[in-house]
């Protein structure tokens, strides 16, 4: 259990920056990743507000263009979601590695913390392609030395009753389970930021 804020302390802002798994496409606004994600929070007890900073389609490089944008100044961490669509449109993997480590620089740099979010190639693409993707996300991880869930899409991905019909993006019910898969990531992450006071 989160403990009392403090008075006068405000929300901590955290931004979830990814592609369609983060923005919630095909479901109620209601039902995205950072909407479950902060009510889920919530009634833990946690005061904090997910902003919903996810793009349909984005690549990491498409992230890294609009970074400075989708998350502003006064955001306490970051979520950062990105890599499915390099891994579904079967890029290079040095592309998304080159992409997010610019992004892991900037967000040091601008001394926002981040919390990765790790993605897995589709394993018809090959064992060799998997073999040089699925790495990326640990070794930066351990780079950058972030905190880092391996898998965002872990116990939803390839399970049809919890993705819609194009077998990609979950289902509401798929979005809480990955929710309630990721809390205690999040909750770790969430208990290293300073609180707000201002």
């Amino acid at each position: 259990m989160a403990a009392a804020a403090p008075a006068g302390a405000e929300s901590l802002r955290i931004v979830a920056l990814g592609d369609s798994l983060t923005a919630g496409h095909g479901l109620p606004a209601n039902q995205s990743f950072p909407v479950r994600l902060q009510a889920a929070l919530k009634a833990k007890g946690h005061d904090v507000v997910i902003e919903n900073a996810g793009v349909s389609g984005d690549t990491t490089s498409g992230g890294l263009a609009r970074l400075d944008w989708s998350v502003p100044d006064g955001t306490d961490g970051v979520i950062l979601e990105l890599g499915a669509n390099d891994a579904l449109r079967g890029l290079d993997p040095a592309i998304p590695e080159k992409s997010l480590t610019a992004i892991l620089e900037r967000l040091k740099a601008r001394k926002i913390p981040v919390l990765l979010a790790g993605m897995r190639a589709p394993p018809n693409y090959g064992f060799e392609y998997v073999a040089k993707f699925d790495p990326i996300y640990p070794h930066l991880a351990e780079e950058f030395g972030v905190p880092f869930y391996p898998f965002f899409l872990d116990g939803v991905a390839g399970n049809t009753k919890l993705n819609q019909a194009d077998g990609i993006h979950p289902t509401g019910e798929g979005v809480d389970i990955i929710v309630a898969r990721m809390l205690p990531a999040v909750e770790a992450f969430i208990a290293t930021l300073p609180a707000r006071t201002d």
